[in-house]
């Protein structure tokens, strides 16, 4: 390769060199940041810095690029924002993609984007141990074949993202309940279940869509509705919901644009809470600001909702076999079970460090639009809770910021590549 250079011996300054049982089989020391994880976000800080001519190595645990994408999403998925709030740094979509482009086109658009800018991810490299060791970061990475590799650099950007890892929730009796359960990540298409009762556990787009799904595949779905939610149209007057907001918000405060969208959904949509959908005490824009809370956008099964297509069910209090129990003393037969419950951040699991990052959560302790940069060259990215227009502004910051830090250091840099060169 040539943004490294590799070396069998011990590191240069690394205090464990001469500890034959810690010293990894290979090192390998990148003169730009090292980046964890292929998906958006991790493309994104990529062709920035390619832009700025600042090399850099993506380390990526699955088999591809955007692999929650690829590989946990189901068929019908598309962007539920028009796509010029959805593109990548210096690249738009093809003019001839549609307002929300499809799953697979998507996709499309992330390949010619990792082509367009000469991007190619270490694949299959999952990193099991990430720290901060005498003024440089050391990424141990564990290859598909079992090899472990340690790479090395002055940067490191977390590009692993707040949806790293399924949240699967315990619930009683879940061994006992006999029938399918499975987590969005597995759900491909409603085919599969067509004539079954299927139980959605989580009423956030996913969830939302998926109950879509079902029904469009003849299965009869059922909704758990855990906590309160805002339900709005995709569109309003002709215009997405998502863009006339960012207009308003240009001219209005927050509260008065919520104000706003609340009343043009009750007239477009009703009253939701009288079919068991309640609405939180504060308003959408302010919910996602303060607990990143993402509304819901409506295509179609509210409409389902209301024709008793979907029926709405309170929280799972145990399972049975075959029988779910819920809150209110209902016991109702099912056959399956999907759990739309979300995902996490799995930061804390391998970075050894505490003040960027939250145990809690694993997500930057300091809130957007504060969240990109920590101490000794520490970044993250797609991290935000504003998808992927925030991930493509803390891109652009982290590349910015890295390039003026490697202009400076790149003299010593290049020493340092030769010293690790001479002990291959």
């Amino acid at each position: 390769m040539k943004y490294s250079s590799e070396t069998e011996g011990k590191m240069v300054h690394d205090p464990r060199g001469n500890d034959k049982t810690h010293r990894p089989r290979r090192c390998v020391f990148v003169p730009g940041p090292v980046i964890v994880g292929a998906g958006p976000s991790g493309l994104a800080v990529a062709a920035c810095l390619k832009q700025r001519g600042v090399p850099s190595v993506i380390l990526e645990r699955s088999n591809c690029i955007a692999s929650l994408w690829q590989l946990k999403t189901y068929d019908r998925l598309s962007l539920h924002l028009p796509k010029q709030f959805c593109e990548l740094p210096l690249m738009p979509f093809p003019d001839n993609f549609p307002t929300y482009p499809s799953k697979q086109q998507f996709i499309e658009y992330l390949e010619g984007y990792a082509e367009r800018f000469g991007i190619f991810p270490v694949f299959e490299e999952e990193v099991a141990r990430a720290e901060y060791q005498g003024g440089w970061w050391r990424v141990r990475s564990q290859g598909k074949e079992g090899g472990e590799v340690e790479y090395v650099s002055r940067w490191l950007v977390v590009a692993t993202g707040e949806n790293a890892e399924a949240v699967v929730p315990e619930i009683e009796g879940m061994r006992e309940f006999g029938g399918e359960v499975k987590h969005t990540c597995e759900y491909k298409s409603g085919v599969v279940f067509e004539g079954k009762r299927v139980l959605v556990v989580g009423c956030g787009n996913s969830g939302m869509e998926v109950c879509l799904d079902l029904c469009n595949h003849n299965a009869s779905p059922s909704l758990v509705v855990r906590d309160a939610v805002h339900v709005l149209p995709r569109e309003m007057l002709g215009k997405s919901t998502f863009g006339l907001s960012m207009w308003l918000l240009k001219w209005l405060p927050m509260r008065l644009v919520d104000r706003i969208l609340l009343i043009a959904s009750r007239l477009l949509l009703g009253d939701t809470a009288r079919v068991g959908l309640t609405r939180p005490r504060l308003g959408p824009l302010e919910l996602k600001n303060i607990a990143g809370k993402t509304p819901v956008l409506d295509v179609g099964t509210l409409a389902k909702i209301k024709s008793g297509d979907i029926k709405i069910y309170p929280s799972i209090r145990r399972l049975t076999r075959g029988v779910v129990e819920f809150m209110d003393g209902r016991e109702v037969d099912f056959d399956a079970i999907i759990l739309a419950t979300g995902y996490k951040s799995n930061v804390p699991s391998w970075l050894k460090e505490r003040e960027m990052f939250s145990e809690k959560d694993g997500l930057p302790r300091r809130p957007f639009p504060n969240g990109w940069k920590g101490e000794c060259g520490l970044y993250a990215v797609g991290f935000t809770k504003r998808g992927l227009l925030g991930a493509s502004m803390d891109a652009k910051r982290i590349a910015e910021d890295i390039e003026r830090c490697w202009r400076t250091e790149a003299k010593h840099l290049t020493a340092v590549a030769h010293s690790f060169s001479l002990q291959t």
